[in-house]
């Protein structure tokens, strides 16, 4: 089994190392601002929501989750002219913490308009190189242009930063970017072996299926279930715009990867089955993490995908 395709931000065209998948209708879940998923071991927590600044415009690009394709694999801290850029260098271990940074134009001034992908006009991810520490927060941004993301605690060891958003004018306007940095967070560094590839996996008391046989370079779909106590879940609810929200990294470089249901949200509940369509050039392990919403609680389970 494995994970995906298209590497974007949530709600757009998705690509991983390069790889190309297309989705019919994409649905992105993500935390809200000041907002990360919770899920056991994984370093992070739910927060408050913080209000969005009137900076963010409209996207429009047709049909939801069809925007302007990225390309890459988000392991570069520059594309294009366009530059992630932070003098946190270093962050605490064991305790709340801000990361500060903005996104640099090609003319070197800081970006301060950005495109709603999803209701966010920007999608950071915090990801531990061996990937058992995983955050995805909505940070706010000032008038000057410099983002705040607020993390809950690192535990110790590298960790990547990603930034995923789109320029809403300038060279870069509708183009969708994920770029990266990294962070060392001192002490005892404890490096976990990335559990071996499974078909599901649990979190407060749901079960996570994946199904589908992915061959590297080809096409194939891929259905995620979910499960309460054996019976089908049916009560998944739209979550800024979403049933279900998917982000994979590659085992050892950390390279990134996000798809999306090709079902959309209607007027009632999700689930049970929620079905992607996937393409990855690329073979190996990806550690794929699942955002649900049932009862007004997220939920964040993850498991490890094989690619052949």
């Amino acid at each position: 089994m494995s994970a995906f395709s298209r590497f974007t931000r949530p709600g757009r065209s998705i690509t991983a190392a390069g790889a190309v998948a297309a989705l019919a209708l994409a649905l992105a879940a993500c935390g809200t601002s000041h907002d990360s998923s919770s899920m056991p071991g994984m370093d992070h927590g739910t927060k408050t929501t913080a209000p969005a600044s009137p900076k963010a415009t409209s996207s429009t690009d047709g049909m939801p989750g069809m925007g302007t394709m990225a390309t890459g694999n988000g392991l570069s801290a520059g594309k294009d002219g366009y530059r992630l850029a932070s003098q946190d260098a270093h962050l605490p271990a064991g305790e709340p913490v801000a990361y500060r940074f903005t996104v640099n134009g090609p003319d070197g001034s800081p970006v301060t308009g950005f495109s709603l992908d999803q209701t966010k006009r920007m999608h950071f991810y915090a990801v531990r190189s061996d990937l058992t520490g995983f955050q995805h927060v909505h940070p706010v941004m000032a008038d000057s242009g410099t983002w705040s993301a607020d993390l809950a605690s690192l535990t110790p060891g590298s960790w990547r930063m990603f930034a995923s958003f789109t320029p809403a004018d300038g060279p870069g306007k509708g183009k969708d970017f994920v770029l990266s940095r990294t962070v060392t967070v001192p002490g005892n560094a404890t490096k976990t072996p990335l559990p071996a590839p499974a078909a599901s996996a649990e979190v407060d008391g749901y079960t996570v299926t994946v199904k589908g046989e992915l061959m590297a370079g080809m096409a194939h779909p891929l259905t995620v279930s979910v499960s309460r106590g054996g019976a089908p879940v049916t009560n998944l609810e739209p979550y800024l715009d979403s049933y279900a929200h998917l982000t994979a990294f590659h085992e050892g470089d950390s390279a990134f990867a996000h798809l999306h249901p090709t079902t959309g949200v209607d007027a009632g509940h999700g689930g049970p089955r929620l079905p992607f369509h996937a393409e990855l050039p690329t073979a190996g392990n990806w550690r794929l993490f699942l955002q649900f919403q049932t009862g007004g609680k997220l939920h964040t389970t993850a498991l490890t995908l094989h690619v052949g």
